[in-house]
Formats: structure tokens, C-alpha cells, sequence
């Protein structure tokens, strides 16, 4: 099927009747230009998620963390799947924040103009709640690099923190805006060289102790869970808090699918992105998290917990291993930094079209690429970057992300009973009663593993990330508010220049 021939559901497109009020008559929509490999190459960058959480994780459940990837992992496929259909019958949505935005949206758009939409704006909100748990990872990384900078130069170390990371973060985001300035193609090459550049040596640092005789499957047979581990509340609640942490790494492989306006083929570009990203997801998550127990053992991990692939790699490689293992990782974190600069900035450019944010977000270049909609995105991490912690910045980010898969999963629930939604066509369908799937699933996003964050971030940080998280969220509802009032002065103006033509 070409990319001409999408059905056409005025309902359900993102920008009906090529209405140029929100884009000033600017590109309407993002340039179709890739295809499945090259969206897979940009959320590459997805796999690499695992390596700030390697040893937080250990530090909880010991061994037990490896088993925690893989069912996670599972819990992506059960999710993801629903969102891989979700993408067929919306083809010109951008992924979750497109969909949700679409159904929620749909019926308040014909009725009660002029009253509050409370769809309209839980859909919006369902959408800056993703944003938020996609757009800080640019912060984080950037953070993260500042630190393996100076550990690989000692000269840096005079530079204050902070202020290091301010001029990463500032080079980069700059630097990836320019690259993805003209369409995904560049984005997708630049994927294509970071993920040789990352995935390569990780996979070489991660089976080299199999090789080497390094590995020993005592140290996770004998080291399950932590000696004094009970399965009272407080632990099911850590374990529940974990699971989010985990989703946000392991589960954000629905990247793929945030790229459906600009597959050539969407029905099926978009479900092949997703099933071969999950499955290299698998392997990798559960292979390194297994690698790095068995060779150093909990005790040697926990003592190593930002970086444990460093002394992994000086055993198996020596100390050349290590220093190229500080490069490699530095060039994962660009890697994931470019999938969550493309996949946030498509989703401010989601709302802004919707008419859920301001209207200046939603202008594409000439090259039909959301330049604005970055610009917002990197000046809003470059004042994350001024908290310095990257891990207080994930743990409130988490909190957008939980929310954002729940109402994403009632929105498949709703797409498969509401009958306006019901008979689009699904070139790629989930199994029969996946539906209820999908909904037990979204029960246990919201509230469990919501509450879990919630709780686990009190132990870790105190609850000044909770307040973080909350806040963010919460600046939603004034962004909103403009937005409703400039669409409806927009309609006011439009209208009188029509009626001022009439009259000439």
C-alpha cells in the first residue's frame, strides 16, 4: 500500500480538513520519509536504558533484578502490542500522545463547544504526561556525560558539575537539532553510527566473562534476594516502584511507534519497528542485567552502582576494556538522548496541532520537521539540568510515564468497544480478547505501580521528587487553558475575515 492510500478518517486525523489556523499555512504535516530500519534505528537508543539502573536495581532484589527486566520486558510486549494496533487504525498519529489526544478528543470536538472538554483534556493531558516521561532523559544523559567526561579527563574535574553539563547538554541538543533539521533520514543515519558505536562494544563487554570463564552462575543462584527481604507492603511496594523504574527503561520501546506520520508505510512499518526493537529489548536487558551479577557478584555491583560495566569490563578486557567502555557508553547516552529529543518534540508537536499547547509549537521547517517544538524541548532540560541529580530527575519523570500508559491502555480498551472507533480498519490486529489484557494491564500501571514510585521515591529521595513530578505535571492545566483561549480568537478572526470578504 503507498503512503497516498491511507483511509481516510476525518475524525480521527490529526490536522482534518487541512485546517491551517494552528500551523499559519506552514508544512500541515511531518514528512513520510522512512522506513520500519530506520525508525528501529532511531529507537535503538531504547535498549541502552538499562545502564544507569544496573545497580539501583541490584541494590533492592539482589539477583532477582534480572528476572524483574525479563517480566518487565513481557509486560512491553503485552502493552505494545495494543499500541502497535492502535497505530493502524490511527496511521497519521503520533504515537501514544497522537492516539489518546484522537479518542478522547473525538466527541468533545462536536459538542459543548465553548464549555470546559473534559476529554479533550485528559487526552492532552495523557500526552504531556508522556512528554514528561520522554523529555527528561535528555537532561539525565547529559548529566551523565559531564561525569564521564571528567573521569576520562582529568582536567575537567576543576569545571563545576553543573556548569559541565550545561555546556554537554547545550552541545548536543544543538548539535541533534541540526542533524534532524531536515527529516528523520539524518536522524536515522546518525542512529544507525551511534548504535554500531554503542551496541557493538556492549555486546562484546557483556559476553566477554562467557568466554573468558569470568562468569559464575553461583553468584546469582545463591544471592535471589537480599537476606532480611519479606514480602510484606513495604516490600510489595518497592517491588511494585521497581516495576515503574523498569518500564520506564525496558517498556519505552513504544518509541516506534511515535514515528507513524512519517513511516512510508505505517500499517505495517509501525508493528515491525515495535516486535523487532521488544525482542532486541529481551535479550539485552535480561543478557547484560545476568552479565554483570554473575561475573562481579551483588556485593562487587552494589559497591560500583553508577557505572557497574566499568569494572565488568577492566576483568574481562583488561584496562584497555575500560576506557573503551567509557566511550561506548558515552555514545549510548548520545544515542538515547537523540531517541528521546525526536520522540518528546513529536509529542509537543502532537499537542500543539491538537490545540492542547500554545500554536507556535506546532510550525514545521520546510523540511517538515518540529524545529520549535525542539527548541521548547531542550530549553526546558537545560533547566533540568541545573537539579544535578539525574536520578531524582528519572524518579519524578517516572511518575509522567505511569500516568501516560494507563490512560494509553483505556484508550485501546475504548478504541476496541466505542462503535466510532470500532469499524476503522486494523491492517495489524492484536489477539482476540486483548482488550481485557490491556486493561488489567492499565489497572496496574494506575494506581499500583504509580503508587509504588510514589513510595519508593519517599525512601530514596524524600518526597521533593514526588513534588517535582507533580508539578510538572500540573503546569499542564494553564498550558491548556491559553491554548483553548487562542484557538477560540483564532476561530474569531477567521471569521471575521470571512465575513469581510463576503461583504467586499
Amino acid at each position: 500500500m503507498s503512503s497516498d492510500h491511507y483511509p481516510s478518517h476525518p475524525q480521527t486525523d490529526l490536522n482534518p480538513a487541512g485546517d491551517c489556523s494552528r500551523a499559519h499555512c506552514e508544512p500541515k504535516e511531518l514528512e513520510r520519509s522512512i522506513d520500519w530500519k530506520q525508525g528501529l534505528a532511531i529507537a535503538l537508543g531504547v535498549p541502552l536504558l538499562i545502564l544507569p539502573s544496573i545497580g539501583y536495581f541490584t541494590g533492592y532484589v539482589w539477583a532477582f533484578s534480572i528476572i524483574l527486566w525479563g517480566l518487565t520486558i513481557l509486560l512491553g510486549f503485552i502493552q505494545n502490542l495494543a499500541f502497535g494496533e492502535l497505530a493502524t487504525v490511527f496511521p497519521k498519529a503520533s504515537g501514544l500522545p497522537g492516539y489518546t489526544q484522537t479518542v478522547f478528543g473525538s466527541n468533545s470536538n462536536k459538542i459543548n463547544q465553548g464549555k470546559f472538554k473534559f476529554g479533550k483534556f485528559i487526552g492532552g493531558f495523557s500526552a504531556w504526561s508522556y512528554w514528561f516521561g520522554w523529555s527528561p532523559v535528555l537532561a539525565i544523559y547529559a548529566i551523565l556525560i559531564g561525569d564521564y567526561f571528567q573521569g576520562l579527563i582529568p582536567a575537567l574535574a576543576v569545571i563545576p558539575k553543573t556548569f559541565l553539563s550545561l555546556l554537554v547538554g547545550g552541545f548536543i541538543f544543538g548539535s541533534l537539532a541540526v542533524i534532524n533539521s531536515k527529516g528523520l533520514k539524518n536522524g536515522a543515519r546518525a542512529g544507525y553510527v551511534l548504535a554500531v558505536v554503542s551496541l557493538i562494544p556492549l555486546m562484546v563487554i557483556t559476553l566477554a566473562p562467557f568466554l573468558t570463564g569470568d562468569f559464575h552462575i553461583a553468584n546469582i543462584t545463591g544471592s535471589w534476594f537480599p537476606v532480611d527481604w519479606t514480602w510484606d507492603l513495604q516490600h510489595v511496594l518497592i517491588i511494585f516502584g521497581l516495576f515503574a523504574m523498569a518500564e520506564w527503561s525496558a517498556c519505552a520501546w513504544e518509541t516506534a511507534a511515535i514515528y507513524g506520520p512519517e513511516y512510508k508505510n505505517p500499517n505495517t512499518d509501525t508493528p515491525k519497528a515495535l516486535l523487532v526493537c521488544g525482542g532486541i529489548c529481551l535479550v539485552l536487558y535480561i543478557l547484560v542485567q545476568t552479565s554483570v551479577i554473575g561475573t562481579l557478584g551483588v556485593d562487587q555491583v552494589i559497591a560500583q552502582p553508577v557505572s557497574p560495566m566499568l569494572p565488568l569490563a577492566n576483568i574481562s578486557l583488561g584496562s584497555l576494556g575500560a576506557s573503551i567502555s567509557i566511550i561506548m557508553l558515552i555514545g549510548a547516552m548520545l544515542l538515547i538522548i537523540q531517541t528521546a529529543f525526536l520522540s518528546s518534540a513529536r509529542s509537543i508537536y502532537s499537542m500543539s496541532i491538537q490545540g492542547n499547547l500554545p500554536a507556535f509549537l506546532s510550525k514545521l521547517n520546510s523540511h517538515g520537521h518540529p524545529m520549535n517544538a525542539m527548541a521548547a524541548d531542550a530549553m526546558f532540560n537545560m533547566c533540568l539540568i541545573l537539579l544535578g541529580n539525574p536520578t531524582a530527575i528519572l524518579a519524578a519523570s517516572a511518575i509522567g510515564y505511569m500516568c501516560a500508559n494507563g490512560i494509553s491502555l483505556y484508550t485501546y480498551f475504548k478504541v476496541r468497544n466505542d462503535p466510532e472507533f470500532s469499524r476503522l480498519e486494523r491492517p495489524f490486529k492484536a489477539p482476540r480478547g486483548w482488550k481485557n489484557v490491556a486493561l488489567a494491564t492499565a489497572i496496574l500501571n494506575v494506581p499500583f505501580f504509580l503508587v509504588g514510585i510514589i513510595y519508593l521515591n519517599s525512601l530514596e529521595l524524600g518526597w521533593a521528587t514526588t513534588g517535582v513530578g507533580f508539578f510538572v505535571l500540573c503546569l499542564y492545566i494553564p498550558l491548556w487553558f491559553y491554548s483553548q483561549r487562542e484557538a477560540k480568537e483564532g476561530k474569531a478572526a477567521e471569521k471575521d475575515v470571512i465575513l469581510g470578504e463576503i461583504s467586499v
